[in-house]
């Protein structure tokens, strides 16, 4: 009986990770509620969604794919397919991470040419052109989904060299399924945070 309780308990690491995707998850629930709370009270810029957003998503939606397709490889001791699932997980997240960028920056070049060719997005109503606070609420959001996007890379980057390292000598999935884990997450976040720029446009 105690040894069947043993198992249901969380590893501490795993516990950490949820804790710490638990408080991203209220960060940026309180970033978008504000950035909705500020667009209520008027003199916001509206934008154009890029279209690389849309394909940033899917190549995250797929990596998740192969990542639980990794796992399970792994699990079953597999490692040429679990190889082969970790390098298609960790090529689709730089070009997840390549596609943000780009579009991150087509957004920024945006909002500087209705700056600098005195052109406001928002026909229906008068917006001023400097200091404006959509911008600072945008980018902030950006800039901490990309600073936890780098965190997922290294850490893909850290499971791939470790399956090409030649001799395997414990299939602890441990690390790996943190590693899942915080991937999944980042997909779900990307997806929340697409929607919400799709719809606040």
């Amino acid at each position: 009986m105690q040894q069947a309780v043993g198992r249901k308990k969380i590893h501490p690491q795993k516990f950490m990770m949820w804790l710490a995707m638990a408080s991203m998850s209220m960060a940026f629930a309180g970033l978008t509620s504000g950035y909705m709370v500020r667009e209520a009270q008027g003199n916001w810029r509206l934008y154009n969604l890029p279209q690389l957003f849309t394909f940033s998503t899917v190549a995250i939606v797929i990596s998740s794919f192969t990542m639980i397709l990794g796992v399970k490889a792994f699990k079953a001791r597999q490692m040429p397919r679990y190889r082969l699932m970790i390098s298609a997980t960790l090529i689709l997240g730089l070009l997840f991470g390549a596609l943000q960028f780009g579009g991150f920056y087509q957004l920024y070049h945006q909002l500087q040419q209705v700056r600098i060719n005195g052109q406001v997005l928002n026909t229906a109503s008068t917006v001023r052109l400097n200091g404006n606070p959509s911008e600072s609420f945008l980018f902030i959001i950006a800039g901490l989904h990309i600073l936890h996007l780098l965190g997922g890379i290294i850490a893909l980057l850290f499971v791939f060299f470790r399956a090409y390292r030649t001799n395997v000598k414990t299939y602890n999935a441990t690390g790996l399924e943190i590693v899942a884990s915080y991937w999944h997450f980042l997909d779900a976040l990307w997806i929340y945070l697409f929607v919400f720029f799709l719809v606040n446009q």
